[in-house]
């Protein structure tokens, strides 16, 4: 039961995200809508032309006689250091003397207008040794080539072969572009002396201005990053962002004139990070019923030229290789593989996705061994009471709610009446398919990083009565902002229309972490709390002392202020503690609590509490063509008590999409030599509005509630929604396995496109062995 609302636009209504009117207007102003100052330049990247190979030499003056050139920065015009390494400081932000992927940048040039500045770096001469690449995982694996240490985890004493069932296979996911509407780009302003104001369209402005900082050889204090929202991020703009900030501000520096750069799709597809492929292989003993006893898996993943992110995202992939399941004895060894490619980085998941899209095939390929229907052994297998709550790392489940959520989501779907109708068709159709498949999703809230489990806020009071508020989220297009400022207007018992948020701004709330990993709600949002309530406690201190009553006897309620018997309203009583000399501007601060730890035992708890959903999915492919389509989908998930049920419902919807392009259509394609061969629209497909299924259900799980006190018990949505799209990946693989009566894993690589379709059915068919 939900409480009976005292304000307009607090908590739990089903608002509008708060920038609607000025998208539908036109009027939402991103970096590239700021009014540039007089006199600002534009830039472009010089990049390279080869995968891998040593510069012998780089001719830049056929670039500075170019019309309309005012500089060009390289790597030896970095005064500070040549790295946008975010974790380990192995990428350059120039390369000088060897290129590890085509396209990599080598200089950046500043000019009159956009047209020159790309006219002018293509004009540079450079001189290769080209050297050979490695490209893919298989090539990686066998030259031992890596950025990482591999990473091992076990519980127990997994050996698959004693069990009375064996299973082994092969396993292998895509990549995926981020595509967000708006491109990388960055405007740069030289302050007084040295100082430099960024505008970058980033998700992490402090690691911007970090980066910028030491490549200007500068404290992080002179330089400022800010910015008002993003045209998407999914995790593309976590770390990508930091060349095109830098090189604007190299050449700021240089020129002393404001530079922007915005790159167009081509170079931004070509020159940014993508999400990682995987490899897989995997061995799992099982009973008669389909319980899984024992489990080795090994994964490899792309991770391009450095580290980036790839430490974290392939250990969340070891997190949630178990997904839902309880799993007694398991081996995971996880390599994070080396390769001339673009550095793979963040993804809307974090490698959560490609964990789980592994013990799901397992699943599958379990049940189809055994001649049974996926959900069963699904829900065998499902964690439930001790002894059987504990992650494979040691973290016991205090929240599993999903086989209370898959048994509703059971018959909401008719899961059961479908299935025998799916066997029907299959069964009279020589050449449609269709396919039925019910996943679940547990996914795991906190950063992997422990450091950035933490945030702050900036909330202003003013005599108007109105609120300032600042916090160290950013917004791309995830409804952050409204939600937050939903729970400032909660705290303060203020209509929201009170509240405004200013945008997000190193020079107002420091050492920010990004927003990723699905908690920005929870953190910005607990921060901002505890500004509001230093604030309310000035305010009961101050009746306190000018009215003679007990703190008990102020009461915030619906915009006014009880004081014992006298009723004040918000703004009056905001004048007169202003009269009174009481601050009315607040720090607030929150940190996850109850989050461990240990990397060298890989023991730990990781995570402050689990998101958990569930999907159902049905598919028709055609098997003279492998085109499939989603036909209906039926989506319950569980946000807690979900803040605002609008912007939340089309996370929800939005996630499950981009999920379901993941796996179906968005491929990434790199030929023999290493140069990127999908690097535009043109080449690479993304779900449109008529991919959504006709029938489309989505409902927001009515029984949760978060276990944990945070975010009035809402539940984190930005990433866990994008995993119930396995279940898509899983409805055509049962469509391509109705097929063949042969008990053999289905061979279905993902994305699932025509192509890959068609090799699976063709496979199945040629090697039809049990």
């Amino acid at each position: 039961m939900k409480p009976e609302r005292p304000l307009s636009g607090g908590v739990f209504e089903a608002l509008p995200h708060d920038s609607a009117p000025l998208h539908v207007a036109g009027e939402a102003r991103y970096v590239d809508d700021i009014p540039e100052p007089s006199g600002t330049l534009y830039a472009a990247l010089g990049v390279s032309s080869e995968v891998h190979a040593r510069v012998l030499g780089i001719d830049l003056e056929p670039v500075r006689r170019a019309p309309g050139v005012m500089a060009v920065v390289a790597a030896a015009d970095i005064p500070g250091t040549n790295n946008i390494g975010p974790v380990v400081p192995d990428e350059p932000v120039f390369a000088d003397t060897l290129v590890q992927f085509r396209g990599q940048p080598l200089f950046a040039v500043a000019a009159t207008t956009v047209e020159l500045a790309r006219r002018a770096a293509r004009r540079a001469r450079v001189q290769y040794e080209p050297l050979e690449p490695i490209v893919t995982i298989e090539q990686a694996l066998g030259k031992q080539s890596f950025v990482l240490p591999t990473v091992r985890m076990t519980r127990g004493n997994p050996q698959p072969a004693q069990s009375a069932h064996l299973l082994s296979g092969k396993l292998r996911c895509g990549g995926q572009e981020h595509f967000y509407l708006e491109g990388h780009v960055a405007l740069a302003l030289p302050g007084e002396g040295r100082d430099m104001h960024v505008y970058s369209s980033t998700q992490h402005p402090t690691e911007v201005q970090h980066l910028v900082a030491a490549a200007l050889g500068l404290p992080d204090a002179a330089v400022t990053v800010e910015l008002r929202r993003m045209g998407g991020g999914f995790g593309g703009k976590e770390t990508q962002g930091a060349v095109f900030a830098i090189a604007a501000a190299l050449l700021a520096r240089a020129t002393r004139r404001p530079v922007k750069l915005r790159v167009d799709r081509d170079d931004d597809m070509v020159g940014s990070g993508k999400r990682h492929d995987f490899l897989y292989e995997y061995a799992v003993g099982f009973d008669a019923e389909g319980s899984i006893e024992a489990l080795e898996l090994s994964m490899a993943s792309r991770c391009g030229l450095s580290a980036d992110l790839s430490g974290s995202v392939n250990d969340r992939a070891v997190f949630h290789v178990d997904n839902a399941y309880y799993l007694p004895n398991v081996r995971i060894e996880s390599h994070r593989c080396k390769t001339h490619t673009v550095s793979s980085t963040a993804f809307r998941g974090f490698g959560g996705p490609q964990g789980m899209f592994a013990i799901e095939n397992v699943i599958a390929a379990v049940a189809r061994r055994l001649g049974i229907d996926p959900l069963q052994v699904r829900k065998r297998n499902l964690y439930g009471p001790a002894p059987r709550n504990e992650t494979p790392y040691g973290m016991a489940l205090e929240d599993n709610v999903l086989p209370a959520l898959i048994a509703e989501l059971e018959e909401r779907s008719d899961y059961w009446t479908r299935r025998e109708a799916v066997s029907r068709f299959n069964g009279t159709s020589k050449l449609f398919k269709k396919g039925l498949g019910l996943t679940p999703v547990k996914f795991g809230i906190a950063y992997t990083s422990i450091p950035m489990n933490q945030g702050g806020a900036l909330v202003h009071l003013y005599t108007d009565g109105s609120v300032h508020l600042n916090h160290g989220g950013t917004e791309m297009g995830q409804g952050l902002m409204i939600k937050v400022a939903q729970m400032v207007a909660e705290e303060l018992q203020v209509d929201l229309e009170r509240v405004h948020v200013s945008p997000t701004s190193t020079g107002k709330v420091p050492n920010t972490s990004p927003t990723a990993a699905s908690s920005g709600t929870d953190i910005n949002g607990e921060a901002a709390r505890a500004a509001c309530r230093t604030l309310k406690q000035r305010l009961v201190q101050f009746c306190v002392e000018a009215h003679g009553v007990r703190p008990a006897e102020v009461v915030f309620a619906r915009n006014q202020v009880s004081v014992g018997q006298k009723v004040f309203s918000f703004t009056q009583l905001v004048r007169d503690a202003y009269a009174a000399r009481v601050s009315l501007s607040a720090t607030g601060y929150w940190r996850t609590p109850d989050i461990s730890f240990d990397r060298d035992r890989w023991r730990g708890n990781p995570f402050y509490y689990f998101a958990y959903g569930a999907a159902v999915s049905e598919v028709v492919i055609d098997t003279l063509t492998g085109e499939s389509r989603l036909l209906r989908a039926d989506l319950l998930h569980d946000v807690g008590r979900s803040l605002n049920p609008a912007i939340d419902r089309g996370q929800v919807e939005g996630g499950f999409i981009q999920g379901m392009g993941w796996l179906t259509m968005e491929e990434l394609v790199w030929d023999p030599s290493g140069r990127l061969l999908t690097h535009a629209p043109s080449t690479y497909k993304i779900p449109v509005a008529s991919d959504a299924p006709p029938v489309f259900n989505t409902w927001l799980w009515e029984g949760g509630e978060n276990v944990r006190d945070i975010a009035h018990r809402s539940k984190a949505v930005g990433e866990p929604p994008l995993m119930l799209a396995l279940s898509v990946f899983q409805a055509i693989s049962d469509a391509v396995g109705s097929t063949s009566e042969s008990r053999a894993p289905v061979p279905l690589e993902a994305p699932a496109t025509p192509e890959n379709i068609l090799k699976a059915l063709h496979e199945l068919h040629r090697n039809p062995g049990r």
